[in-house]
């Protein structure tokens, strides 16, 4: 959509067809919600002063990217947002050539407008990366890190601070507005720069201290001293939802030439009344009703989050030694309700998992007993902390991950497959699941008892009710579920076990069913028991095939020189999985129960 040239008034009639277009959409399909409609004037005025196409345009997140994708040729397209087959939730390049990156994980942007920049400068081109970043994206070390290097290299890079939440500065007014664009203006910019010069040059080294603080001191009447200190120029705070003043402050920081803040204001939810303000529920949303924003609830059986979430709740209530926290997904992982009810043992920490994982190492340390609730997907980001910090001491700090396996709509970049394969070859690190909501229960229990590093791990949404009467856990036991008579034995781990049962009723055989529980360490004397009667073996995980299960059976037999087996898993090939409802995705994957039966 071109919208350069269009006047102001054109401007906000088209910020509004926007959030009409969006509450339209997820309102029906769901989405990402509060933060994208509380972009669309930032979004409007990027397009305006720079061009998608050419300039980097990078969304930390991009959870507020549905503006941009309007823009962008892809306004009826947008009816399919985050539907199999449709558009996807998140920037995406091979979707369109103004998504410059892709992005799901937070606090990327500004290292990724630091790599842009230094690759525009070495091929001398005129370019610019503009970056959009969420004032709660700003917790994480990773951001800190690109601004140290950005504000000492000066590259040009323009950095929108989208402030809804925590606000970075509290706002002073029209004169801290005033003097914002005054300081970022050519004039006292250049001016400052001569001065700077003369002084240098002429006067003794204690009259440039002398200049120096007194720059400094009119610094500190501009709430942007942060950024300025770490070498980066500052503009603000500016009304986010003000379409004018945000393409007059965005064409000043254009034509700086270095690197500068633009700190604007906006409120989560505009355009949406009943969804303003800070309202955790309106951030990622299913259908609702538009005219009283009810949700349209469907009849779900309780999710494995509330089942984890009550049994921790009870275990915390009983044993006083238990902490956690969580990476700033407290409802989305159910601590909340523990925040709320131990505040002083349960913390929210905000995007800081690195943070999270070595802080808890030193709870245990000191004798207490960590949970770190987190996805999958975003345990991830923890990887060197769960080594060096927890692992490596050999501490009992527990690793609950949520949303393992397929995660549906927001896709690859969130899809929980690749936790056993990078947690199972840390020493010290056990690994088992749940098959259901009794033996969920039963995990944390065990999870308390055990004096070394463990992950749990449980699907998004709600497990399959099973006829197999719970039982405890015991460290490297598995569960021999059921008996065969034919030669085959299908071994489930976590929501796998219910995959293989289904599968196993379509069957026209009988088949053994085998709970593996643990992947590490495995039950071998069982499975060695069990290679005597079964010769045949399918493995079932909603799990990456690299590194998975079946890479930990193969292993164990190879070192006790079974070979006489022949296995085949069902986990996922080495492929990144694209979003969508889940059964359809399983579909495409060819994982359906009813799609497996006939590979058996």
């Amino acid at each position: 959509m071109q919208i350069k040239g269009k006047s102001l008034k054109e401007l906000d009639e088209l910020s509004s067809k926007i959030r009409e277009r969006i509450i339209d959409v997820v309102s029906r399909k769901g989405g990402h919600f509060s933060s994208t409609l509380g972009a669309v004037e930032l979004t409007i005025a990027m397009h305006y002063v720079f061009d998608a196409e050419f300039d980097p345009f990078i969304f930390d997140v991009s959870h507020q990217c549905y503006p941009h994708k309007l823009l962008t040729q892809r306004w009826e397209e947008f009816e399919t947002i985050r539907q199999f087959g449709g558009l996807s939730g998140f920037t995406k390049p091979n979707e369109n050539k103004a998504d410059y990156f892709v992005a799901g994980h937070s606090s990327t942007s500004i290292s990724l407008a630091v790599g842009a920049a230094k690759a525009i400068k070495l091929k001398g081109e005129n370019r610019v990366p503009v970056v959009m970043i969420g004032d709660g994206s700003m917790s994480a070390g990773m951001v800190y890190e690109a601004l140290n290097e950005l504000g000492d290299l000066k590259l040009p890079v323009v950095i929108i601070l989208n402030d809804n939440e925590m606000s970075i500065a509290k706002p002073i007014g029209a004169i801290s507005k005033y003097l914002s664009k005054l300081l970022a203006g050519k004039f006292y910019q250049s001016f400052k720069t001569s001065v700077d010069k003369f002084i240098r040059n002429n006067m003794p080294e204690g009259t440039t201290y002398l200049a120096k603080r007194v720059e400094n001191s009119f610094k500190l009447i501009t709430p942007g001293i942060l950024f300025e200190e770490m070498g980066i120029d500052y503009i603000g705070p500016i009304d986010g939802h003000d379409i004018k003043e945000i393409i007059e402050v965005l064409e000043i920081a254009k034509s700086m030439n270095k690197p500068v803040i633009v700190h604007a204001r906006t409120v989560k939810g505009k355009g949406y009344k009943i969804a303003e303000g800070q309202h955790e529920h309106w951030h990622g949303v299913g259908p609702f009703n538009v005219e009283d924003g009810e949700f349209i609830k469907k009849g779900v059986e309780k999710s494995a989050t509330a089942v984890f979430s009550d049994a921790l709740f009870n275990l915390a209530s009983k044993y006083e030694n238990i902490v956690g926290v969580t990476a700033a997904m407290p409802s989305g992982t159910g601590m909340d309700k523990l925040i709320k009810e131990f505040p002083n043992r349960f913390w929210d920490v905000a995007i800081a998992e690195q943070h999270a994982i070595t802080s808890m190492a030193a709870m245990a340390k000191e004798g207490f007993k960590p949970f770190v609730t987190i996805y999958s997907t975003f345990l991830q980001r923890g990887f060197d902390q769960i080594i060096h910090d927890v692992c490596i001491m050999n501490l009992p700090v527990v690793f609950a991950m949520d949303r393992a396996g397929i995660v549906g709509n927001d896709g690859e970049t969130h899809q929980g497959a690749f936790d056993i394969s990078f947690l199972r070859f840390i020493p010290n690190m056990v690994l088992f699941a749940p098959r259901d909501n009794e033996t969920l229960e039963y995990s944390l229990e065990f999870a308390y008892t055990l004096n070394s590093p463990c992950a749990i791990r449980y699907p998004r949404g709600a497990f399959s009710k099973l006829d197999f009467k719970a039982s405890k856990f015991e460290l490297g036991k598995s569960e021999l579920l059921k008996n065969g008579t034919s030669n085959k034995l299908f071994i489930g781990y976590g929501s796998g076990v219910a995959k293989a049962i289904e599968v196993e009723k379509l069957h026209k055989e009988d088949i053994a069913i085998l709970d593996l529980r643990f992947v590490k360490p495995l039950d071998i004397d069982t499975l060695i028991n069990l290679s005597k009667k079964y010769d045949s073996w399918y493995i079932f995980s909603d799990s990456c095939k690299q590194g998975g299960v079946l890479s930990a059976i193969l292993e164990a037999l190879s070192e006790k020189n079974i070979t006489d087996i022949s296995l085949k898993s069902f986990e996922y090939e080495d492929n990144f999985i694209e979003h969508g409802d889940t059964k359809k995705v399983e579909e495409s994957l060819q994982l359906l129960p009813k799609q497996l039966v006939n590979l058996i």
